[in-house]
């Protein structure tokens, strides 16, 4: 047996030793730009938000206390009752709308978000709309979950049209207090919500596989249909759920010579979610997410390219960012039982997105979402904000809420170098007062010393010590700064 050289040896054991003394290194005089970016979420439409359910209040306030604005609001294709107004189509002088199952939600989430930019969108379209072979059948019970209501890839009426009219009328119901329905008839709701942004459908791209043609035909008529009864809505458009895969969604949609005249191109979105491999541990996983963001920000900067080329005018939004596990890939099997979730994916679940909306923020990009509020077994549990049993915030809540409490539109973003890769850093100058804070994103679960480019005040921090409590805070007085394993932390400066 050949002998392994001690050097080496001492080597390999140096490299599996947290790193200590690093650097980190600002030029607070080297401003590179303006931070656009607001922090904020999804809300998902799913069964623990219903009233009567033990989640719902406790995951509301949190909602409310967190105050942010563009929460983003998705009743989705899973639960037809809980998303879809109109399931059958009119005929014989009757129809089918019903908001008794989806009012109580709605105006949860809107009262929840008052005073705030909401962005709503119901995705679902009716499915008597599509071109399909037989019905698509939905089930009686509006909190089973269901797969494939979203069949047929043509509208039963090309124009779009009555696609446009049944968001007119939806909106309408939330806005103007009701509706005419298509046979002449009044539906009153009382309701007269301020609903800011309106997105039009949602990852159409996955939904009804759309092309760019489609989609652009399907969005000038939803918006020329709302916004004649809505004149002071302002659109979202695209939500796609792959956007490096077809750059011409991108190039079609943002020139504004395929649209209608009029149209308004006000913002664009689409998504990213870090998604491991069936037979990662939690140990590869670390690695995983955080090279699966680096790509998806080198797409980032590719649509940011078309975008500033063709609509310079119109804004982003990245409103579902995440992280799904390879287990919740399995959920629409029969007899899955979801697989227990570790401490250590929600904090790095939660570091990937301090990490991403850093990035986003020295693009440019205007809005950075995480998804989303609840999830819960059957329905993408490992993508939750809070414990779907309780509705008490988790880790990933917690690091928006730091993030969301600390920075913001306006912020001078500055240079700045963590001297280690397993450290992100970005140094940030406040819009008021001017203070001097460090964003640490710790991309290893091990801790890391640093040493801070001068002595700091505090540090508010959320790692795998504070588990679900609000972000930890204590007072400092040096230049050293003990990172915890994929922590995320804003040291404020002296």
């Amino acid at each position: 047996m050949r002998m392994t050289n001690p050097s080496f040896v001492l080597l390999l054991c140096a490299a599996a030793l947290p790193a200590f003394g690093q650097k980190v290194a600002v030029s607070w005089d080297n401003v590179q730009s303006v931070s656009k970016t607001t922090a904020t979420l999804q809300v998902v439409v799913n069964p623990p938000l219903r009233p009567g359910s033990a989640v719902r209040d406790r995951a509301y306030a949190a909602v409310r206390g967190l105050g942010a604005d563009y929460v983003r609001y998705v009743p989705w294709l899973p639960y037809p009752r809980l998303g879809v107004a109109e399931l059958e189509p009119p005929a014989g002088g009757r129809t089918s709308w019903d908001f008794s199952s989806i009012d109580p939600m709605t105006e949860d989430f809107l009262n929840a978000t008052a005073g705030h930019s909401a962005i709503l969108n119901f995705s679902t379209t009716p499915q008597w709309m599509w071109v399909t072979p037989q019905p698509v059948a939905y089930p009686a019970d509006p909190d089973q979950a269901i797969w494939n209501y979203t069949q047929g890839t043509r509208l039963r009426d090309p124009s779009g049209k009555e696609l446009g009219a049944y968001y007119a009328r939806l909106v309408s119901w939330y806005v103007n207090g009701g509706f005419t329905d298509e046979y002449g008839k009044r539906h009153e709701s009382g309701h007269h919500f301020k609903i800011p942004y309106w997105e039009v459908l949602n990852e159409a791209d996955f939904e009804h596989k759309m092309t760019p043609e489609q989609y652009t035909l399907c969005y000038d008529a939803i918006v020329s249909a709302i916004k004649a009864v809505a004149p002071q809505m302002k659109f979202v458009g695209l939500a796609l759920a792959g956007p490096s895969a077809n750059p011409r969604m991108f190039e079609y949609f943002l020139n504004r010579a395929n649209h209608k005249p009029g149209i308004p191109l006000d913002m664009i979105s689409y998504h990213f979610y870090a998604t491991p491999g069936a037979d990662q541990t939690p140990e590869v996983q670390q690695f995983t997410f955080f090279e699966q963001a680096d790509h998806f920000l080198t797409t980032v900067r590719f649509v940011e390219a078309i975008r500033k080329r063709l609509a310079p005018a119109t804004r982003t939004t990245v409103n579902e960012i995440g992280s799904i596990s390879a287990d919740d890939g399995l959920q629409d099997k029969p007899g899955h039982v979801t697989a227990p979730i570790p401490d250590s994916y929600w904090a790095l679940s939660g570091a990937t997105y301090a990490y991403v909306f850093g990035q986003l923020a020295t693009l440019g990009i205007d809005v950075a979402g995480e998804s989303q509020l609840v999830g819960y077994p059957t329905q993408f549990p490992s993508v939750s904000m809070v414990d779907w049993n309780t509705g008490e915030p988790n880790p990933r809540f917690r690091v928006l809420e730091l993030l969301k409490n600390n920075f913001g539109p306006g912020d001078k973003i500055v240079g700045t170098s963590s001297g280690t890769s397993a450290v992100y850093a970005l140094g940030f100058i406040g819009r008021s007062g001017g203070e001097h804070k460090l964003l640490l994103v710790n991309k290893r679960d091990r801790s890391v010393e640093l040493t801070l480019p001068q002595r700091a005040k505090k540090v508010e921090f959320v790692d795998q010590t504070t588990k679900s409590n609000p972000p930890a805070s204590r007072e400092l007085s040096e230049d050293k700064y003990t990172l915890g394993g994929l922590g995320v932390a804003v040291v404020t400066l002296q």
